[in-house]
């Protein structure tokens, strides 16, 4: 095995080939930015050196994850996993999979092949008729024909508390379980990954003026938080306003410099809500005298635009879910956080941007957001890998099937429900593409801030 592999791949390792040896499946939770990729490749490289699989296949949930699987499996396996000719492998998106022809699936007939899911909870279910459309193609392509599978998560929950694809659940509490787990305070402390900072921006003195009469109204507000939950102003509406914009990036681009002082090719993630969003944070950044680069689904070879900031020397990268999942740029070390998403899973999976480590300087990472309460409960679990809460399918009675997993009993009324990684959105006025709706015959207002931000710093480790 590899010297250079960090303990916990080879434990990790260790651990799959003798559960190989009575069981065809493994999963593994490790923290983002913790080195799964490559853990995977060497585990892969193992199984081929032993003769005990023919070809690999790895599906992940984006195109750049597929990239970076490609790149590192190369590199370790000193085989292509394009695919073509003469190629070790292939690697391919969970999309994909509705496209691959009765030839390709064949392969796992033909072959002894070991097959690698990255970020599986994007994959629902353990029955057919209880899945989702990815979670399908696995039980009904994949399970029963692979050779060995290997399933990997940093967040294995799903917001919609379903179950996931090739994971086990203990009877009767639904509670998942891990064949190896690799936590974040185990990696921070092993100098794996970066210890986070979360600043999250508060004001203690918020005017609301509402102008639904004649005489308009004006009220006060201690807190963002109160703000939210007294008044009829939304935390989208928040994200789009100037002068928290401003505010909220004016720290992230003094951190950014006083992290540059040390490293100086150092990078800041800007996580926004749409693509006029992307543009608006652009704007402020342009007006702060920082160098940036959008990238949105709609962005002209999005692939190249990262690869381009990840080796350049660029200061920020604006994102509209681009680089939120697996998207391996370790210079990124601050981010700030403008996304109207406010699931945990999402949550988690953008603060893993900014943990990977790359040298023995870069020990904390910087994560900027507003104060909001639901944000806020987030980032003060963060030190808890698999909350309890997450790690139980609680809003299901479990109810046996084959191989020792369980499924839920539910109605199958939304069956056709389309993915999005188990991912919720923030507000029921989301519109089409993500994009906010106003809401009809709503009151028009107007929000000033006192000059006076409190910052609160959780430090979980």
């Amino acid at each position: 095995m590899t010297s250079s592999l960090r303990t916990w791949q080879t434990r990790c390792i260790e651990k799959a080939l003798r559960q190989f040896t009575s069981s065809r499946h493994f999963f593994c939770q490790a923290t983002p930015g913790a080195g799964k990729t490559r853990m995977a490749a060497e585990l892969a490289r193992c199984l081929l050196e032993q003769n005990k699989i023919d070809l690999v296949l790895c599906f992940a949930p984006s195109c750049q994850v597929v990239e970076g699987f490609r790149s590192t499996f190369a590199q370790v396996l000193a085989k292509r996993l394009d695919g073509h000719l003469g190629a070790v492998g292939a690697a391919h998106t969970y999309q994909a999979m509705d496209y691959r022809g009765e030839a390709f699936w064949q392969l796992l007939d033909d072959y002894r092949v070991f097959t690698v899911f990255d970020e599986i909870h994007h994959c629902a279910g353990h029955d057919p008729l209880l899945s989702n459309a990815w979670g399908q193609k696995i039980l009904q392509r994949v399970q029963d024909r692979a050779a060995f599978t290997l399933a990997l998560s940093g967040t294995p929950w799903r917001s919609d508390d379903r179950a996931i694809a090739l994971a086990r659940y203990s009877s009767p509490e639904g509670k998942l379980i891990c064949d190896y787990r690799y936590g974040l305070s185990e990696a921070i402390a092993e100098g794996v990954c970066r210890s986070p900072r979360i600043i999250l921006l508060d004001n203690q003195k918020v005017t609301l003026i509402e102008e639904p009469a004649a005489e308009p109204a004006v009220r006060l507000f201690p807190s963002i938080a109160k703000l939210l939950t007294e008044s009829p102003v939304t935390y989208e509406s928040l994200l789009r306003h100037d002068e928290v914009v401003d505010q909220l990036l004016r720290l992230g681009c003094a951190k950014l410099n006083e992290v540059r002082l040390s490293k100086p090719d150092a990078a800041g993630l800007v996580v926004c809500t749409d693509i006029e969003h992307a543009h608006q944070l652009a704007n402020a950044l342009k007006a702060l005298g920082e160098s940036y680069l959008v990238v949105t689904n709609q962005t002209p070879d999005a692939q190249q635009v990262i690869s381009s900031f990840r080796h350049g020397d660029c200061r920020w990268i604006i994102a509209v879910g681009m680089i939120s999942e697996g998207t391996d740029i370790p210079r990124l070390q601050v981010c700030c956080y403008l996304s109207r998403i406010r699931t945990e899973l999402y949550f988690r999976q953008v603060l893993g941007r900014v943990l990977r480590r790359t040298s023995d300087t870069d020990e904390q990472a910087w994560l900027f957001m507003l104060a909001e309460p639901t944000l806020k409960g987030f980032a003060e679990r963060i030190a808890e890998d698999l909350p309890e809460d997450l790690a139980v399918l609680s809003q299901f009675d479990l109810t046996a099937v084959s191989s020792g997993s369980y499924l839920s009993e539910t109605d199958a009324g939304g069956l056709a429900m389309i993915d999005l990684g188990g991912q919720e959105l923030g507000s029921s006025r989301d519109g089409p593409d993500g994009e906010m709706t106003p809401a009809l015959d709503s009151p028009s207002y107007q929000i000033s801030f006192s000059p006076h931000y409190r910052e609160l710093l959780l430090a979980c480790f």
